[in-house]
């Protein structure tokens, strides 16, 4: 719950669009591809390198894994089209027999299917979440503001930060 109110915080403060859209495609990468797998690590690395909300990172991260249990078939059948590809045949033989290539574990249906769905479907995710977070930020914010329990999120903000300066 702490983390949905980090995202929301996010959401309604100067943060740029950018930042905030490019830790939800993070996440989205992180939660449609299988976890315990090499390209975790670059995605991991961008999301320590970048300038990213980890709130962001984590909710999105926690909504996509969800719809990667329900795609897996889909990811699979994905896979096996790809990996059975006539014109692609001779390039996964030579990187099954290079053990670099064969460690990616680039062969597994799901893998390979959940990968190449996630990596081209990033820059869409991306632009479709910046349009998203620029349209909730000028039409719903002022009436998301609105809203007793936001006030209440607000006021105790300020009652922490005075309390600080209390003790």
């Amino acid at each position: 719950m702490g983390t949905l109110i980090q995202l929301f915080k996010a959401l309604n403060a100067n943060q740029y669009p950018g930042q905030i859209a490019m830790s939800l495609t993070l996440g989205m990468l992180l939660g449609l591809t299988p976890f315990f797998s090499p390209h975790t690590i670059l995605t991991l690395l961008l999301i320590f390198i970048l300038r990213v909300n980890l709130a962001g990172v984590l909710v999105s991260w926690a909504i996509f894994t969800g719809f990667a249990y329900a795609f897996d078939p889909l990811f699979h059948q994905f896979g096996l089209w790809v990996l059975s590809h006539p014109s692609l045949l001779e390039l996964w033989t030579q990187w099954y027999n290079d053990a670099f290539w064969r460690f990616l574990n680039f062969n597994n249906t799901i893998v390979m299917g959940s990968v190449v769905f996630a990596y081209c479907f990033a820059p869409l995710f991306f632009v479709f979440s910046w349009v998203m977070i620029r349209i909730y930020r000028q039409r719903f914010l002022v009436w998301v503001n609105k809203f007793k329990i936001v006030q209440v999120l607000k006021a105790s903000d300020k009652a922490a930060f005075a309390s600080r300066f209390i003790k």
